[in-house]
């Protein structure tokens, strides 16, 4: 079993000073800013889903 990765930086300061947060799986602490948040996988995104647009056909035109 391998371990979750942890977040490198803090989304609101930017600042790298983070500790897993007493709240429980995915709760993360910034001692910088003095926020909590949590990181939650969502899940895979659908080939075609990406946002991204679709290129032209091969001989069409644009």
């Amino acid at each position: 079993m391998s371990e979750r990765a942890a977040p490198f930086y803090c989304p609101y300061c930017g600042d790298e000073d983070l500790q897993p947060s007493e709240e429980g799986h995915g709760a993360w602490e910034c001692r910088s800013c003095s926020r909590a948040f949590r990181l939650k996988f969502l899940g895979l995104l659908a080939q075609g889903l990406t946002g991204k647009s679709p290129s032209a056909p091969d001989g069409g035109e644009s």
